[in-house]
């Protein structure tokens, strides 16, 4: 597939609501705590994801999901620290991602997805994209979690791309390591939040709308490295 244009995503607060998915599966266990333990939750991910980089994906969700209920003095009866990793195939898509990823494949560009996920998982997730990607790398395949290199290079030397534009929107897990790549790259910056470093950030959007004129501005001469 060499000499292909290709746009890699972050699936998980990208395209789907993973705000809403971690949310909505903690009220399911602790009906009132949602809001508080997905703060937590956020908290918790990357250490246990740092600590274990060959972990997979569902047991990473369920112990971080311990640790917030742990720090949020929160009850979690054993048997319901697999919740997050039931319900993620069923959390829902943010709807422009239908019309926006459309547009992209319209204009001649492959997608792809790299993500923190198992294979397992994202399958059930990619039943409900709306549009069909042409790759996936997981946190499985790569035998590390972003903001490790290991997705970006794994991408790199299988696909071989003539153009790549990397979307996403964690600052952290993606724009962060796309940067210090100088990778051409779109922040997704759905939670209005402030960059550490304004040099990392790149194309910056609300959400998906208008993606296409992002791309394309991402990889013209003259765009910010």
């Amino acid at each position: 597939m060499g000499g292909m244009r290709w746009v890699t995503f972050d699936c998980y607060g990208t395209l789907v609501d993973w705000r809403h998915g971690i949310r909505t599966s903690a009220e399911l266990v602790s009906p009132g705590q949602g809001a508080r333990l997905l703060e937590a939750y956020n908290r918790h991910e990357p250490a246990v994801e740092a600590e274990s980089p060959g972990m997979r994906y569902r047991d990473v969700l369920a112990e971080a999901l311990r640790r917030a209920c742990a720090e949020e003095q929160v009850r979690l009866h054993p048997d319901d620290a697999g919740v997050l990793a039931a319900t993620l195939p069923y959390w829902p898509v943010f709807p422009e991602v239908g019309a926006e990823l459309s547009a992209l494949r319209e204009a001649g560009w492959r997608l792809a997805l790299l993500t923190n996920c198992d294979r397992d998982l994202v399958a059930g997730t990619r039943r409900r994209l709306p549009v069909p990607f042409d790759a996936v790398v997981t946190a499985e395949d790569a035998g590390a979690y972003k903001p490790a290199d290991a997705h970006f290079e794994l991408f790199r030397s299988t696909y071989e791309p003539a153009a790549w534009v990397h979307v996403a929107q964690s600052y952290f897990h993606d724009m962060v390591p796309a940067h210090r790549l100088g990778l051409p790259r779109v922040w997704i910056n759905r939670l209005g939040e402030r960059p550490a470093d304004a040099q990392v950030v790149q194309g910056v959007l609300p959400d998906l709308r208008g993606l296409l004129t992002a791309v394309e501005a991402a990889l013209s001469p003259g765009a910010p490295a």
